[in-house]
């Protein structure tokens, strides 16, 4: 008796469409899958962008406005990003300079920028038409910061609702030239984030990334005095209260030396709950954003306070309210 074989041709044809059958019952649509994944990839780029923006690189410290009715000057909602507030002499301006409106307004604030433009502000301080930025705008911390982490604060920028606040131009006594400082990379797109596992190194980014040298370390006729390298004593003249920063070397009479990790964590996650900012201390009031820095990633503080264990010692006594 002869046997009937299936052709490979009506086989091949029965696979497909078995495969064909499977993918449609389990939502195997190739189009939605790599739309839901090009979707999601977006959302985590903001998301860091977000988390940089508003407790690490701060940029909605200055770009926003401050309540310093309140500990330690939250910003006010509804503000971000509209720029405005004003920088003089008693931040060692020489001048008067002004938090530009990085919001996506296209008459007063960034919305005609390119995503290149934005970065090359944020790491070289060159705005769209050339122009210089004042270095209190700390692009020569964020010069060196990953080229992820730039465009992912790029990205969230994007997102903050467009504000038509108009900011005065900059009035200075010096050339710009005067002020502009080294930067660290000439071509910030080539650095790299260290990996967690180096957590002294992964430390030193992430508090470069905030600028902290930039108040803890004091100012002489406008250069960081690098001896002196976060033992603190700038002073902050807000008007209604002066106040200096303090020593943050590992020293045990003057600095935190005496402090554990978890306390210099715990310092951060006090200011969490908005109990702890939410009344106005009066001239005992901070220039350092808490509320902001506050809500930075438990192993982020605890990986800048190992890179601060690793930095000199320096003894320098602060009197924290000299005024």
């Amino acid at each position: 008796m002869s046997k009937n074989y299936a052709s490979p041709a009506i086989c091949l044809i029965l696979i497909c469409i078995t495969f064909s059958f499977f993918i449609s019952c389990n939502g195997g649509d190739s189009t939605t899958t790599t739309k839901t994944t090009n979707e999601d990839s977006a959302t985590k780029v903001i998301e860091r962008g977000n988390y940089l923006a508003h407790h690490v690189a701060l940029c909605m410290d200055c770009h926003s406005q401050r309540d310093f009715a309140q500990f330690s000057g939250p910003p006010k909602a509804g503000t971000e990003g509209m720029g405005g507030d004003s920088f003089n002499d008693k931040l060692d301006v020489p001048g008067i300079i002004y938090a530009r409106n990085i919001t996506s307004d296209t008459v007063n604030g960034i919305g005609k920028w390119t995503d290149d433009e934005i970065a090359r502000a944020i790491t070289r301080g060159i705005s769209k038409n050339g122009d210089t930025l004042f270095p209190l705008m700390p692009y020569p911390h964020y010069n060196g910061m990953s080229k992820e982490d730039v465009y992912s604060i790029v990205a969230y920028i994007r997102t903050i609702k467009p504000n038509s606040n108009k900011v005065p131009e900059r009035k200075l006594m010096i050339p710009m030239a005067m002020a502009y400082p080294p930067l660290r990379s000439e071509s910030p797109e080539k650095n790299s984030k260290p990996d967690v596992s180096d957590m002294v190194k992964y430390g030193g980014y992430m508090m470069n990334s905030a600028a902290c040298m930039d108040c803890h370390t004091p100012m002489d006729k406008g250069q960081f005095v690098m001896p002196k390298y976060m033992a603190g004593g700038r002073k902050f003249d807000l008007g209604s209260f002066v106040v200096t920063s303090p020593n943050i070397t590992p020293d045990s009479a003057t600095g935190i030396g005496k402090w554990s990790e978890a306390m210099f964590l715990e310092k951060f996650k006090l200011y969490r709950d908005r109990a702890a900012y939410s009344a106005n201390p009066g001239k005992n009031n901070s220039i350092m954003p808490w509320s902001m820095y506050a809500n930075m990633d438990d192993f982020d503080i605890k990986a800048i306070y190992r890179y601060l264990r690793t930095i000199p010692a320096v003894n320098n006594h602060i009197d924290k309210y000299p005024l």
